[in-house]
């Protein structure tokens, strides 16, 4: 029996868990915690690296005494550093939602089309991609840009700290939106195209490879380090607890991504004017998806909360949410007018004011239009998804943290008339750890790694509502 000692980081924490698979049962449990929020530096929202390290540090010095056979990592997308042939940073990670890529997509599109970009990537084109904050630096401070460094994306980068060996992993690199999905290698011609130096983008590796062996300083016998589904999305799908090739699901934390999972990327007219963007996943298969902002809202409307003095729990505002009418007004859960923190509350009666819509006028009302709006763009997704690839879903998986909102999947199984099968909550951390098990040769593959989660996770079935007619929107 091979342990395995694994790191999920998010948006707003990280933690470091010991995984195994013993007398047919997937075993966790988690032996360091700590925050993580972006600090501004020099003008930018950064991530505060020095102290992500440190964290990665003590974690694997309490590791020592659990004992662990290898190491994954996985991490949200888009975001990178830059480091000079001697692992000095000559850009450390800056966050997706510093404000340097405001208006670059447009301005971008003046020279090659929004349509082209996506055809050859099958990436939705959003200002947080990585493509466009290396053209944010282009533009700023070029003189990084020209250094003799290399890209780095978060988990490259900690992979990078461990072993020693700078490489991209497929999944994450595949949301810098300069992967040509059909070679799964670097589009070098768009690279070119945008000004780019190539010497920066290194050798990709597929999840399940090892990059290298943990470094003496950590530990004295050879422990393997394994490239995970390291973007997070990617890791979660290999977690989805389903006895079906075909499946619909919602990976729902400070992002919501819907998807499925298939053999071959969908990049067509239908799929560029549905926002469905073609991510990579373990095995060679292709995430497609949709990113909705998801929990993020919820987050920031209890930070503004708290800040005035009214300190709620995730729990008080969703029985708020329960006890406001239905149906007083409905936002576009993806308009930019809500991708940076601030006030929130205040940002969707705006928005309802801006498109004419009568507004929410309590806490209660407001949380209300935010939890419908996001079911509605659920039900709107589930639809593009099943028109282009043929399929029909009967039910739709939600994992992640918003599994846990007992009102958000009621709501989405009523809006997009499925059963909603709710959790795990930890579904990224148990696919990290689900491929580094079966690399290590604990699992025999990805089918048999989600027969494990089915039988073992605790899970929650919403059946949906109907009678209001149809349940839907």
């Amino acid at each position: 029996m091979k342990k395995v000692l694994i790191f999920d980081f998010g948006g707003s924490s990280g933690r470091a868990l010991i995984c195994s698979y013993e007398n047919k049962s997937f075993v966790s449990a988690e032996i360091h915690r700590f925050a993580n929020s972006p600090v501004t530096v020099d003008g930018k929202l950064c991530w505060n690296t020095d102290m992500l390290l440190k964290e990665i540090d003590k974690a694997i010095d309490k590791a020592q005494n659990y004992g662990f056979d290898a190491i994954s990592v996985d991490t949200w997308g888009v975001d990178f550093a830059l480091v000079d042939d001697g692992g000095n940073f000559v850009q450390k990670p800056v966050c997706y939602r510093d404000g340097r890529t405001d208006g670059l997509p447009q301005k971008l599109f003046e020279s090659i089309p929004e349509k082209e970009l996506y055809f050859r990537s099958g990436i939705t084109q959003m200002q947080i991609n990585t493509m466009y904050q290396l053209l944010a630096m282009k533009l700023r401070e070029p003189e990084k840009l020209n250094s003799d460094c290399h890209l780095l994306m978060m988990p490259d980068l900690i992979n990078y700290r461990l072993t020693g060996i700078m490489a991209n992993e497929y999944t994450e690199a595949t949301t810098t939106g300069l992967i040509d999905p059909r070679t799964k290698d670097w589009d070098w011609e768009i690279i070119d195209r945008l000004g780019l130096p190539k010497k920066i983008f290194g050798k990709i590796i597929m999840p399940g490879e090892k990059i290298g062996s943990l470094k003496a300083e950590y530990a004295c016998q050879d422990i393997p380090v394994f490239a995970a589904p390291s973007h997070d999305t990617a890791s979660a799908i290999l977690a989805v607890p389903s006895s079906e090739k075909k499946f619909a699901y919602i990976s729902c934390g400070t992002w919501a991504l819907f998807g499925t999972e298939l053999t071959e990327p969908v990049i067509n007219d239908e799929s560029f004017k549905s926002g469905l963007t073609n991510e990579g996943g373990y095995g060679g298969t292709t995430a497609l998806l949709k990113n909705i902002t998801g929990t993020w809202f919820l987050q920031e409307c209890r930070k503004y909360f708290n800040s005035n003095g009214e300190i709620f729990t995730y729990n008080d505002m969703e029985a708020f949410a329960r006890s406001a009418p239905p149906f007083i007004a409905k936002i576009n859960p993806n308009d930019p007018t809500f991708l940076k923190s601030g006030d929130m509350p205040r940002k969707v009666v705006a928005y309802c004011e801006k498109t004419g819509q009568n507004k929410p006028k309590t806490i209660a009302q407001t949380l209300r239009v935010i939890y419908e709006s996001l079911a509605a763009e659920f039900a709107v997704t589930l639809d593009d998804l099943e028109r282009l690839t043929g399929n029909t879903y009967p039910a739709v998986y939600i994992f992640g943290g918003g599994s846990k909102d007992k009102f958000l999947c009621q709501l989405t199984a009523d809006a997009t008339g499925r059963i909603v099968v709710a959790g795990p909550a930890e579904a990224t951390a148990i696919g990290n750890a689900m491929s580094a098990l079966i690399a290590l040769g604990e699992i025999k593959d990805a089918a048999e790694a989600r027969a494990i989660v089915r039988r073992g996770s605790e899970v929650k079935e919403f059946l949906p509502d109907l009678s209001d007619g149809d349940g839907r929107r």
